[in-house]
């Protein structure tokens, strides 16, 4: 069973270094194909946003994994601030994404690294900096949770990205992993400042376009 830990302080020291690896390469499928990457969000695309997030919790280097249209998302969004790669397979599913972004990650020197994604706008800094401070306090297979239930984003020490990797495939991503050692991952409950939804569909484009949408950490 996995542990759950309490909301700890954002300022506590983490043990090294955790690199930011957000997965932006999806084509979206169920949107048309609309790069959810290319999405406007805040006048801005949404990658721009969710990268942002990643460094403002605690996170650096932060990696982006692109994919679908990544021309266009290096053109239109400002992301001279973060490392990214390209994944040629991103049609593939997420895990793909994730071998490609572990990949490029592997000389950084990170002990640790938070995965996120770029479709959940109302996942901000606060949940980010929760995780990394789970680290800091010794874990290193770690989750948000909302209302006790595993989300994103999660965090990996270095020396699971191995076999996180091999055993990532299609759009299951790391839960193949996360299931199997689910008696080593902390869980760490981020409900009270963070909301888990995902833009997959036209129908979830109203979170995006609302003049109230919550900001990066805000609730609404």
């Amino acid at each position: 069973m996995a542990h759950t830990s309490s909301p700890a302080s954002d300022a506590l020291p983490v043990r090294g270094p955790v690199a930011g690896l957000l997965l932006a390469a999806g084509g979206g499928r169920r949107l048309g194909g609309r790069p959810k990457a290319l999405l406007e969000f805040r006048g801005r695309p949404l990658v721009e946003n969710a990268a942002r997030v990643l460094r403002e919790g605690g996170c650096g280097p932060v990696h982006i994994v692109l994919g679908a249209a990544a021309d266009t998302v290096r053109e239109r969004a400002d992301l001279a601030a973060y490392e990214t790669a390209e994944n040629p397979d991103w049609a593939l599913g997420m895990g793909s994404s994730l071998r490609v972004g572990l990949a490029a990650l592997a000389d950084s020197g990170a002990g640790a690294v938070l995965v996120s994604l770029v479709d959940q706008p109302g996942i901000g800094a606060a949940a980010v900096a929760r995780v990394v401070a789970a680290y800091a306090g010794g874990a290193d297979l770690a989750a948000a949770a909302y209302g006790g239930k595993r989300g994103h984003p999660v965090l990996f020490g270095a020396g699971r990205w191995a076999a996180v990797a091999a055993a990532a495939e299609g759009d299951r991503g790391a839960r193949a992993y996360l299931k199997e050692h689910e008696d080593a991952l902390t869980l760490v409950e981020c409900g009270d400042v963070a909301e888990p939804y995902d833009i997959d569909t036209p129908r979830d484009l109203f979170r995006l376009a609302s003049p109230g949408a919550p900001r990066a950490g805000e609730k609404r």
